[in-house]
């Protein structure tokens, strides 16, 4: 059965002339599962019944399956487990704005960056996500909530980059008129910094916001704290956002979390101030989401204000990242993380 979700709108127009049905097909389709949500060709009323019955024996528009959520007590976000077709679970979080809904979605099951304070790391890497299932995800919390998505952020579980392709895919289906219809302006992409992918996404042709998560301002601290600096240094790194920036008109956001006594002082403020410097850039400081089974902390607000004062002494755009969704345990990939503890464990009791 092939899978329509997985289709960009103009290889549903390929994929049903393939099955000899007629080519205005492919748009009719599409106009039912990407704008209007619907998954069951019974409900496709303007297709006639015999092609309804042919394509139910060919196709289908598989969405993955909520297996959990949690609403922020201030209803301003709500973080979802998803079940996939192979038993793996992901999540997203549908987060509410002033000016609308924004979803975070995941592009991998895992994560093999091994960044120190991520619980999509803890819990490892076991296979990259296909493009139709980034996009399940947008359907799939669409249809529970009756939201209407305008923003995505790729920055839930996974590294895009390390998934470039199907990624890639995804967002040309996210921005098609007749896919999903969201201006790249409104797409976010969260990077640790894979340096070569950051040029090749330059020349697709897709200017979404490129997020860098930055987190140190020297290569010591950064080879802590996010592994892959270790291969791609901060020189490197930099030079390839300010490509970025040059090629798409789009600033480069730099993501730093504040983790108390590691990397929030002072002089790290200084040091940061100087690294963008100069760059089309924005930097977004996060107060760093606890995670179970490290050590780190978040520092007080006072601490998070003297950075982000000094940051603008210096001349540096930065903003501290509205916290949304804190009762609901928001540090991405722990509900993944606890589901796939439990999950040997509900095995061996069916197994009696």
């Amino acid at each position: 059965m092939v899978n329509l979700l997985e289709l960009l709108p103009e290889e549903l127009d390929d994929q049903v002339v393939a099955w000899g049905l007629e080519r205005y097909r492919g748009r009719q389709l599409a106009a039912w599962i990407w704008q209007k949500g619907v998954t069951t060709f019974e409900a496709m009323s303007d297709i006639p019944r015999a092609v309804r019955e042919f394509l139910a024996t060919r196709a289908e528009v598989r969405l993955p399956c909520i297996l959990e959520k949690q609403a922020a007590a201030d209803g301003e976000a709500v973080k979802y487990l998803l079940g996939l077709a192979d038993g793996n679970a992901i999540e997203c979080v549908l987060m509410q704005y002033r000016y609308g809904f924004s979803l975070c979605l995941s592009t991998q099951v895992g994560c093999r960056m091994g960044c120190r304070f991520c619980a999509s790391a803890a819990a490892g890497w076991v296979r990259n996500l296909t493009a139709g299932e980034m996009a399940g995800q947008v359907l799939a919390i669409r249809r529970d909530t009756g939201a209407d998505i305008r923003r995505i952020v790729l920055m839930g579980i996974g590294e895009p980059l390390d998934n470039f392709a199907a990624t890639c895919k995804f967002l040309r289906m996210a921005t098609a008129p007749r896919g999903l219809g969201i201006s790249p302006r409104r797409i976010t992409l969260s990077t640790c910094g894979l340096v070569p992918r950051i040029y090749d996404l330059a020349n697709e042709g897709l200017p979404v916001t490129l997020a860098v998560s930055l987190h140190a301002p020297d290569d010591r601290l950064r080879d802590f704290l996010v592994p892959i600096n270790r291969r791609y240094p901060l020189r490197e790194l930099l030079a390839a956002c300010r490509a970025y920036a040059a090629s798409t008109g789009r600033r480069v956001t730099f993501e730093y979390a504040l983790v108390a006594g590691v990397n929030d002082s002072v002089g790290h403020a200084r040091q940061l101030a100087n690294l963008v410097r100069g760059m089309p850039s924005h930097v977004n400081l996060i107060r760093l989401n606890r995670v179970e089974g490290r050590d780190f902390i978040a520092p007080g607000p006072r601490r998070v204000a003297v950075f982000r004062r000094i940051l603008e002494q210096e001349g540096i755009a930065v903003t501290v990242r509205r916290e949304l969704g804190a009762s609901v345990n928001a540090a991405c990939g722990q509900l993944r993380r606890r589901f796939a503890a439990r999950k040997p464990l509900e095995e061996s009791v069916a197994r009696g």
